[in-house]
């Protein structure tokens, strides 16, 4: 019986921070990632996502010389994304069960606080992909931690599984790592204003069907 859970265009989508903006990116620096590492990871998120006890607040702090300001999503910071205040209300909204928020201590330049700032990590991982129904590179390697890896480079439709999928609008793939999200969580982000048709403000929307 044929496969009738085909992709289409303009379902589901590959969140990440923009990195297409070109420039040095944001300027935000940990002040005490050393005080809150758990050796030997050389990052704060640990290898199975979500935060670790956190002996005190993580401290960010904007420096000019680094870039510039941050917009509602950015990435780099340790492990995990940095967001804004209005981008987590929407996130909390949507789909509350799939992210994880600490917020930090975050200053501007000259000592003053800044706008409200959370450490964020998705931290919902479901094997959802519809590898039948998807076209894909699926590379089979002990080399990989579970055995396998999809590749999403070239020509790539993803298909998802409804029945796994449940009412979950944001997730990573047990075998890639990625975040994807639906078109409910999409078309909320640009309702809130944070994406707009000419201003990403730090969030990309990969089609997940990119042909």
């Amino acid at each position: 019986m044929a496969n009738t859970n085909q992709p289409r265009k303009g379902e589901f989508f590959q969140l990440r921070p923009d990195d297409l903006r070109g420039g040095k990116g944001h300027g935000v620096v940990f002040a005490n990632e050393q005080a809150l590492l758990t050796p030997p990871r050389i990052v704060l998120r640990p290898k199975a996502g979500g935060f670790p006890p956190l002996r005190e607040q993580p401290r960010l702090v904007y420096n000019p010389r680094e870039g510039v300001l941050p917009e509602d999503l950015e990435g780099g910071m340790s492990g995990y994304w940095l967001v804004s205040d209005r981008l987590r209300q929407v996130m909390e909204t949507v789909d509350a069960g799939a992210f994880a928020f600490v917020e930090a201590d975050y200053c501007l330049v000259d000592g003053s606080k800044g706008p409200l700032r959370f450490l964020c990590d998705v931290v919902r991982t479901l094997d959802a992909l519809d590898e039948e129904a998807s076209q894909l590179n699926v590379e089979i390697s002990d080399e990989f931690e579970d055995g396998k890896f999809y590749g999403l480079t070239g020509d790539v439709r993803l298909a998802f599984k409804p029945e796994v999928l449940g009412s979950s609008h944001v997730f990573r793939l047990k075998f890639h790592g990625g975040v994807f999200c639906d078109r409910i969580f999409k078309d909320a982000v640009e309702q809130a204003g944070i994406v707009t048709a000419t201003k990403s403000n730090g969030l990309w929307f990969y089609d997940a069907v990119n042909y």
